[in-house]
C-alpha cells in the first residue's frame, strides 16, 4: 500500500475503478455478482467465526461477523481469479493472532479489520482493505489536491519508503528523493508502526513544522526539517521547446482530462503549421485513476481501442476505444516510459503505441497490468480487489512484462533499474500471455544532446531529436549511433 503523506491512500501502481462510479461498468463486464456460499466455503468460514468466538471483547458481534462474511464472498466471487478458500480464511485467522490476542480481548471492529488486511493481502500486492479512513483518504488522493508534505510513500521492511517526492512540494524542495527511508519523525522512531499511522502524525496544520530523519543509500542518517503545506497536484505541466511541444503527466488523477484539454489547445496554436511533434513524457508516473488513462490517450486518438479489461469470465470483458477527434492536431507524437511507468502510464503508451500514433522511447516500464475496483462494503471501508487484467489493442498483457518501447535507450533509468518491478514484488499475480518482443532500435543515451529546462534531460533530447529528423533512420543517422534490431 502507498501513500501521499498527509493526504490519501495513492492510486500508485494501480488502475482503479469504482464499484459505484463511472467506471462500475467494468465490474458488471467482467461478471462480478453476488453466488451463495459452497458448502466448502462454509465450513470455512465456521472456522473464522470459531476464531472471533474465542478472542473478541463481544463475541455476539454479528455486525462484525456479517461485515467480514461480506468481504469473503465478493472475494470468492469477484477476484481476478478463483481464491482457494482455505488459503483465505488461512490468512484471515493470522491476521487476528499476529499479536497474540488473549481470550476476548480484542474490539470486534479491529479484530475484523485485522483479519480483512490479512486477507486481502495474501491475495497480491494492489489487493487490500481500506477501512473507512483510508477510503476517505483515497478520495481525497485522486481529487489532485491535498494537505501535507509531498511524498509518496509506502512500507519496506517495516520503515516507510519515499517512492517519489511530487514535484514543486515542500518534500521536493527539502530533498528528498525516491528510495530515501524515513525512520523518525520529530526524534521518535516509526520503524514498525503502521503505516496510516505515520502518514497522521506527518500530516498538520500547512505552516507548521515536522522533522524527518532520513536513510539513503551511501550517506549517514539525516535529518530534513519540512514545512507543511496545501498540496496541489498539478498532474498536466506542458512548455514549448523551440518547434516540438513537451507534455508531462505526473499522475492520474481527476485534473488530467481538463489538464491535457487545455495543455494541446495552447500547444498546437503555439506550434503551427512549423512544429515538428508533441512529446508526452510518462517517466516515473505510478498511474491513478482508469477513466483518466482512457481520457489521455483518446487526446491524441481520433478512432480505435484503447485498452480492453478481462476478468475471471473472458467472454464478459469490455473494450474502451477512442471517440472522434485527436486534440493534438495530428502531430507526431513521442512518449517516453521507464521503469517507474506503471499501470494508467503503461495503458497510455502502449495504446498509442498499437495504434501507431506513437514512437515509445526510453526503458522497460513497470509491468502493472492488473485493475483494481473499489468495493464500498455495506457497514463501513471498502474492498480494494483486483478483478481483472488489461490487454493494449493488439491483445498484449502487460502484467508482469511491461511495456517495450520502440527505441530502448541503454544508460539510463539507473535508480529504476535497481529498484523493483511488479515482477518481482511479493505476491505478484504471474504474467499473462506471450513475453513482449524487444525494441526496434537500442541506443545509448549518450548519443543524444541534453535538453529540457536544467539541459541535463538526454532523454527529452533524444525524443527531441527524433521529431526534429523526422524518421527513426534519420535519427540515428543525426546521434551517429544506435542499431536496429
Amino acid at each position: 500500500m502507498a501513500v501521499f503523506l498527509g493526504a490519501a491512500l495513492s492510486p500508485s501502481l494501480t488502475g482503479c475503478v469504482a464499484e459505484n462510479g463511472a467506471l462500475g461498468r467494468v465490474a458488471e463486464a467482467i461478471g462480478i455478482e453476488v453466488y451463495p456460499l459452497s458448502e466448502e466455503s462454509v465450513r470455512e468460514l465456521n472456522r473464522f467465526n470459531t476464531t472471533f468466538a474465542e478472542h473478541a471483547k463481544d463475541p455476539n458481534n454479528t455486525r462484525q461477523l456479517k461485515h467480514f462474511r461480506d468481504a469473503y464472498k465478493r472475494v470468492r466471487v469477484a477476484y481476478v481469479h478463483p481464491p482457494d478458500d482455505r488459503a483465505l480464511i488461512d490468512a484471515a485467522i493470522e491476521g487476528v493472532l499476529e499479536d497474540g490476542p488473549g481470550p476476548r480481548s480484542v474490539p470486534p471492529a479491529e479484530l475484523a479489520a485485522s483479519a480483512l488486511d490479512r486477507m486481502l493481502a495474501s491475495l497480491d500486492p494492489h489487493s487490500t482493505y481500506l477501512d473507512p479512513d483510508e477510503l476517505q483518504e483515497s478520495k481525497v488522493s485522486t481529487s489532485g489536491e491535498f494537505g501535507g508534505l509531498g511524498i509518496q510513500v509506502t512500507v519496506e521492511d517495516g520503515k516507510i519508503k519515499v517512492i517519489a517526492p511530487i514535484e514543486d512540494t515542500p518534500a521536493d524542495a527539502a530533498g528528498v528523493k525516491a528510495g530515501d527511508l524515513i525512520t523518525h519523525l520529530d526524534g521518535v522512531s516509526i520503524v514498525g508502526q503502521p503505516l496510516m499511522d505515520s502518514v497522521h502524525e506527518m500530516r498538520g496544520r500547512p505552516g507548521t513544522q515536522i522533522t524527518l530523519t532520513i536513510e539513503r543509500a551511501g550517506v549517514a542518517p539525516f535529518d530534513v526539517a519540512i514545512v507543511r503545506d496545501v498540496i496541489r497536484v498539478r498532474a498536466v505541466r506542458w512548455r514549448v521547446e523551440g518547434d516540438v511541444g513537451y507534455v508531462r503527466v505526473v499522475a492520474f488523477n481527476e485534473k488530467v482530462e481538463h489538464g491535457i484539454e487545455r495543455a494541446l489547445g495552447e500547444i498546437v496554436d503555439a506550434l503551427g503549421d512549423s512544429g515538428r511533434g508533441i512529446v508526452l513524457d510518462l517517466r516515473n508516473n505510478p498511474g491513478g485513476l482508469f477513466e483518466q488513462s482512457l481520457a489521455l490517450a483518446d487526446a491524441f486518438l481520433d478512432d480505435g481501442v484503447i485498452v480492453s479489461v478481462r476478468g475471471r469470465d473472458a467472454e464478459k470483458g469490455r473494450s474502451f476505444s477512442a471517440d472522434a477527434g485527436d486534440l493534438s492536431g495530428g502531430f507526431p507524437v513521442v512518449v517516453l516510459i521507464n521503469g517507474g511507468s506503471a499501470s494508467a502510464s503503461e495503458i497510455v503508451g502502449a495504446a498509442l503505441q498499437d495504434q501507431g500514433r506513437a514512437t515509445v522511447m526510453g526503458t522497460r516500464s513497470f509491468g502493472k497490468g492488473s485493475v483494481q475496483t473499489v468495493m464500498p462494503m455495506p457497514l463501513e471501508g471498502a474492498l480494494k480487489l483486483t478483478t481483472a487484467y488489461y490487454y493494449t489493442p493488439s491483445g498484449r498483457a502487460i502484467q508482469a512484462r511491461g511495456l517495450v518501447p520502440d527505441i530502448e535507450l541503454a544508460g539510463t533509468d539507473t535508480a529504476n533499474t535497481e529498484s523493483r518491478r511488479e515482477v518481482d514484488l511479493p505476491g505478484a499475480l504471474p504474467p499473462q500471455g506471450e513475453e513482449a518482443k524487444g525494441g526496434q532500435v537500442t541506443l545509448k543515451v549518450d548519443a543524444c544532446p541534453p535538453a529540457g529546462e536544467d539541459d541535463k534531460d538526454q532523454v527529452l533530447g533524444c525524443a527531441l531529436a527524433l521529431l526534429r529528423a523526422g524518421s527513426t533512420e534519420g535519427f540515428l543517422a543525426a546521434v551517429g549511433g544506435g542499431s536496429r534490431l
